[in-house]
């Protein structure tokens, strides 16, 4: 299968598209580079896989031109290309829209031009805002709290809606995705970087930054938040097997990609200090508002119809972070 994957470049589409590559399918990479690299495209263009690097594109989704003669010989879309900030969604609402809603509707215009009739879409727990109850399932309510979960839950029933002119589709909602390629080949790679375990392992190379830690006093068993962290190479199983999935006549549908579990905050900073072998400083802060003590995924539903399954360990999912962090150190001189 010719898969095209839009924001091939960033951090969860590289590690996507060498998976797919890997289980053989050949790949190209749509993006325009605003935030992914191109560092990461040329290491892809470098891995030898039973499948094929098909080539990189440099488009922008929002642009419906630029995307008129980017299909040929395409057989599905895997579809990451969005922007991912939650405090600039609050900040910058008309970005997020327009790339995020408008650019998915543009895609799926495209698609319908020409004839490709399966589509994977990169969405998120944030369409959830604060549940109702956890373990988090499928029939939750979606209530998002900010305009980049509004945006992902628009574009997923945008592109659900598109079943009926022949697009079937799978929503994939992320809870907290983690780690690195095993093989250190990719990693996470954002400018600025606002997740918890990169920014814990950055502050062991000699920048001394104190970590603060919001909240010790939530009814879970140490007083932290849970969160559900999800090894990026996990999320890349799902994609092939949802790719497969829709391949062999699936139907329409949306998965939650977690653990069904998840750990607190303060055993994510004692696995990162059993990793690194370094005591990282840590002051202790009022609850942030809106904070929920936990947020962790029910899987059961992409267990049983996609046949997927969470292998990795949070130790292993920390230890190829740092494998990855202490590399990208170097490609940023």
């Amino acid at each position: 299968m010719k898969v095209l994957v839009t924001g091939g470049a960033g951090y969860i589409g590289s590690h996507c598209a060498i998976a797919m590559m890997e289980k053989g399918h050949d790949v190209v990479i749509l993006d325009n580079f605003c935030v992914g690299h191109e560092e990461i495209v040329k290491t892809i263009e470098n891995i030898k896989a039973p499948g094929k690097f098909s080539g990189t594109i440099k488009a922008d989704i929002t642009d419906s031109d630029e995307l008129k003669n980017v299909f040929g010989g395409i057989d599905a879309v895997v579809h990451f290309a969005a922007f991912s900030y939650v405090g600039e969604s609050i900040k910058e609402p008309k970005k997020y829209y327009r790339n995020n809603v408008t650019g998915t509707i543009n895609l799926l215009d495209a698609m319908l031009e020409n004839n490709i009739k399966i589509i994977v879409f990169s969405s998120t727990a944030a369409v959830y805002g604060e549940p109702e109850y956890v373990p988090i399932d499928e029939e939750t309510p979606a209530r998002p709290i900010n305009p980049y979960g509004s945006t992902k839950l628009e574009a997923e029933r945008i592109i659900e809606s598109f079943d009926g002119s022949g697009i079937k589709s799978v929503c994939l909602r992320y809870f907290n995705v983690a780690g690195a390629d095993s093989k250190c080949r990719v990693g996470e790679w954002h400018e600025p970087e606002t997740h918890l375990i990169p920014n814990i392992l950055r502050s062991t190379f000699g920048n001394g930054k104190e970590f603060e830690l919001y909240g010790n006093d939530y009814p879970t068993r140490d007083g932290t938040c849970v969160r559900d962290y999800i090894n990026i190479e996990d999320l890349a199983d799902a994609h092939i097997l949802a790719l497969e999935y829709l391949s062999a006549g699936g139907n329409t549908d949306r998965f939650n990609l977690g653990t069904n579990d998840g750990n607190t905050v303060l055993e994510v900073f004692a696995e990162c200090e059993n990793v690194t072998g370094k005591k990282i400083p840590l002051k202790v802060m009022p609850r942030r508002a809106g904070d929920p003590a936990a947020l962790v995924a029910d899987n059961r539903k992409a267990k049983r119809v996609l046949g997927w399954r969470p292998k990795r360990t949070l130790r292993h999912t920390i230890e190829t972070a740092y494998a990855w962090e202490k590399k990208l150190t170097e490609l940023r001189k």
